[in-house]
This record gives structure tokens, C-alpha cells and sequence, in this order.
């Protein structure tokens, strides 16, 4: 299963390994589709491949850390 998400990051978790760590946890692979990250803001465009329960665990996870995420539907616009 795919989902494409956009990830808009805290301040305080920008230099956080936080995309590595719900690959590894919920055995999902990021596709990283665009990303623009300065010292204050960082943002991202994914597209995550897995299990369907992985996904929903790891878009939780990211939830609950304080990324704000948000499900893109259709084309990405690169």
C-alpha cells in the first residue's frame, strides 16, 4: 500500500532522525519526493510504501511527536 504525505516539522525536531526511525520501527519505506528544511522550518513530501497497519502506526507516531501531517491525494507536483 502507498500513501503520499506532506510533513510540516516542529522547530525542535528538524535534526531529529525521525523519518529513519518509523521506517525502521513499522517497516515503511519513505520515498522522500521533496523536502525543504532551513533552521526554523522543515517540510516534506513523501510517498511511504507498506502495510497498511504500518502505515497507520507510523503517520500515528509522527502524529503524536507533533508533526503535522497531512494525506495528499492524487499526483505530486514536483
Amino acid at each position: 500500500m502507498k500513501r503520499r504525505v506532506k510533513l510540516t516539522f516542529p522547530q525542535h525536531l528538524i535534526k531529529e532522525p525521525v523519518i529513519f526511525t518509523m521506517a525502521k520501527k513499522y517497516d515503511v519505506m519513505p520515498n522522500i519526493r521533496r523536502a525543504r528544511v532551513t533552521e526554523t522550518v522543515g517540510e516534506m513530501v513523501l510517498e511511504l510504501n507498506g502495510e497498511e497497519e504500518g502505515l497507520e502506526k507510523g503517520i500515528r507516531s509522527l502524529k503524536e511527536q507533533g508533526i503535522e501531517v497531512e494525506l495528499i491525494e492524487g499526483d505530486i507536483i514536483e
